[in-house]
C-alpha cells in the first residue's frame, strides 16, 4: 500500500472518488494507485499537484518523468501538452492578488471553459487579470507562424479566435485585454508568485515546448526576470475594449 498517497489525500481530505474526478479516470484506477500501483508519468505529475506536494513525496523509487528541483523552479514538463490540466486549474484558482498570460494566442486556454470560468471567478473575487494576445495583423504574429510551420495566415487565425474568446471576460471588473506587437521568447502565465514559462524553439509549435514552472522568491533570482519581461510587454500593449 502506498501510505505516503492514502496520507497525503487524507491531509488533503480527498477521498479516491474525488481524485478521480479532477483527474478524469475511474476511481477504481485511484484505489490501485493507493495500493500500490505506480501511475503514469502525467497521472503522477497530476495527483501531485493536486495534493500540493512533490512527486518524490509520494512515489520517490521512480525515476525520470519530471524531477523535483529545488529553489524557484517547482517542475519542468517536457512539452506544454503534457501539463495535466489540473495545473493550468489550480494554478489560476490560486490566484488571490494577480494573474497573468503572455502569449500569442493562447487557445488551450481560451476553449478550456473551466480555465475561463475560474480566471472570471477570480476576477469577481478582487484579483487582477491582465491577458496579452500578439495583434494578428502585426509582423512578429506572422514570422511566429512562420516559424511554427503553420504559416502567417494560420497564426494570425488563432490569434483572432483567442482575442474573440478572450474577450468576454473584459466585462469583468479587474480583467484587462490589451494586444502587442512584441517578438516572444517565452510565453508567459502568472498566478501570484507562480510563474508557468512555455520555451518558444525555432520551428517547434509552442505545444511541443518544454515549460518550466517557477515560484518567484527573490528580486534578482530568475523567476523574476520573466515577471520583469511581462511588465515590459505590458506597458507598451495596445488595450482592447469590451
Amino acid at each position: 500500500m502506498n501510505q505516503r498517497l492514502h496520507q497525503a489525500m487524507a491531509v488533503a481530505r480527498l477521498q479516491a472518488v474525488d481524485v478521480a474526478a479532477r483527474l478524469a479516470v475511474d476511481p477504481k484506477t485511484v484505489e490501485r494507485w493507493i495500493r500500490g500501483r505506480v501511475p503514469y508519468p502525467r497521472h503522477r505529475w497530476a495527483v501531485a499537484d493536486l495534493l500540493r506536494v512533490d512527486e518524490a513525496d509520494l512515489w520517490p523509487d521512480v525515476e525520470g518523468g519530471r524531477r523535483p528541483l529545488c529553489g524557484e523552479i517547482r517542475a519542468v514538463y517536457r512539452h506544454r501538452h503534457e501539463v495535466p490540466r489540473v495545473v493550468w486549474h489550480e494554478l489560476f484558482g490560486s490566484a488571490q492578488e494577480e494573474i497573468g498570460i503572455l502569449t500569442y494566442s493562447g487557445l488551450f486556454l481560451a476553449e478550456d471553459p473551466a480555465v475561463m470560468r475560474t480566471i472570471g471567478e477570480r476576477a469577481r473575487a478582487g484579483v487582477r487579470v491582465r491577458i496579452l494576445l500578439g495583434d494578428s495583423a502585426s509582423a512578429e504574429v506572422a514570422a511566429r507562424g512562420i516559424d511554427e510551420c503553420i504559416g502567417p495566415e494560420v497564426m494570425a487565425a488563432r490569434t483572432k479566435n483567442a482575442l474573440a474568446l478572450f474577450r468576454p471576460l473584459v466585462e469583468v471588473p479587474g480583467v484587462e485585454l490589451r494586444v502587442h506587437r512584441t517578438v516572444l521568447y517565452n510565453s508567459i502565465y502568472r498566478a501570484d508568485r507562480q510563474l508557468m514559462v512555455n520555451t518558444h524553439a525555432y520551428a517547434v509549435p509552442a505545444a511541443k515546448a518544454p515549460v518550466t514552472h517557477f515560484r518567484i522568491q527573490e528580486p534578482e533570482g530568475a523567476a523574476a526576470v520573466y515577471a520583469s519581461s511581462f511588465e515590459r510587454v505590458w506597458t507598451g500593449a495596445e488595450p482592447v475594449t469590451g
